[in-house]
């Protein structure tokens, strides 16, 4: 969670608003096919249904009131991989900043899957 303070109060972001965001933002990228996530059990990788998007997300609490994410996606086969990623690096840092307020240090993408069609 994070805390800012302004004139008028305290707000407070829950973990839950930077993953929702994130994994909207990512998903929306051309070329992503969804968020993943590694099964403990068995290691395989998961391709996350739509409502469970923000799963393939981890946000890091830095101590200067800035936050670092990691996600994990699937891509479609045939795209550019590296182009991708910065995309969806910028689009993932502009959408959270712009609807939290809270500064994105970095931005970690891991590709875990290529899908066919």
């Amino acid at each position: 969670m994070v805390k800012l303070k302004n004139e008028y109060g305290e707000i407070a972001i829950s973990g839950e608003v930077f993953t929702t965001l994130t994994g909207d933002a990512a998903t929306n990228c051309f070329g992503v096919k969804g968020m993943t996530v590694r099964s403990v059990t068995d290691g395989i990788v998961h391709l996350l249904k739509s409502e469970y998007k923000g799963k393939g997300v981890h946000v890091v609490y830095n101590n200067d009131n800035t936050i670092s994410i990691e996600l994990h996606i699937a891509v479609d086969q045939g795209v550019n991989i590296p182009v991708l990623c910065e995309s969806i690096k910028h689009e993932v840092s502009y959408k959270v900043s712009k609807g939290t307020g809270v500064e994105v240090k970095r931005v970690d993408v891991f590709v875990d899957s290529m899908l066919l069609g």
